[in-house]
């Protein structure tokens, strides 16, 4: 009766059936190999670092994500953090985890999101794509950031993006090896001054996961 009443339609193509249709899901721009063995972005070959990471000050040790963040992306993840359609967040772990290996850590959190967005929002797409993907990593899931400045980045310049530092405070010691996870990863600033945080509150190590990835030409 539910489905009379409120058909499902793709996220991505509008057409009938389901929030993400098997076309568009096997669509999605998966990241393939050879990735920078830093912040994994896309490369001709192999490299520690990659012109996108070389010469930053980066808290992370890897960061590694599902998908490319291309226009059917963009959709997928509007609709899953702004059209309130949270149970794409489950759609999206389940990407993460066929694309992505369980990472090698104590435990999984997520960025913190800001006060004003989760309010507007309902839900923090982060937190929900890391306790789905505790589930299927079965690994524990815990808070140990807040946000306490900051947080509208659609919209920002690279500039605005980078001016994070200190946008985090650890609620509590954090494990020697986390992951941290997002829903999209542009330009690293958040993920970094987030690992940043977690580093000082005890962890040694910080993997980033992040269900889409902002591909630049450089």
């Amino acid at each position: 009766m539910l489905a009379l009443l409120l058909p499902q339609r793709c996220v991505v193509c509008e057409a009938g059936g389901s929030q993400l249709c098997a076309a568009c899901r096997d669509d999605l721009l998966r990241l393939e190999p050879p990735l920078c063995a830093r912040c994994g972005a896309p490369v001709a070959w192999p490299v520690e670092r990659c012109r996108e990471c070389a010469g930053r000050r980066i808290a992370f040790a890897t960061a590694r994500a599902a998908v490319g963040y291309d226009e059917a992306a963009r959709r997928f993840v509007l609709s899953w953090k702004e059209r309130g359609l949270r149970r794409l967040a489950a759609e999206a772990a389940t990407l993460v985890a066929e694309r992505l290996p369980p990472p090698a850590v104590d435990a999984l959190t997520f960025v913190a999101a800001d006060r004003t967005r989760r309010l507007e929002r309902g839900h923090n797409p982060a937190e929900r794509l890391a306790r789905e993907l505790g589930l299927l990593w079965e690994l524990p899931c815990e808070p140990f950031l807040e946000r306490v400045r900051g947080g509208r980045q659609r919209g920002a310049t690279a500039t605005e993006r980078r001016s994070v530092r200190g946008a985090f405070r650890a609620l509590t010691t954090a494990p020697f090896r986390v992951a941290l996870v997002d829903d999209v990863y542009t330009t690293g600033a958040t993920a970094s001054a987030a690992s940043t945080t977690l580093r000082a509150a005890g962890a040694r190590r910080v993997e980033v996961v992040t269900f889409a990835r902002a591909l630049r030409r450089i």
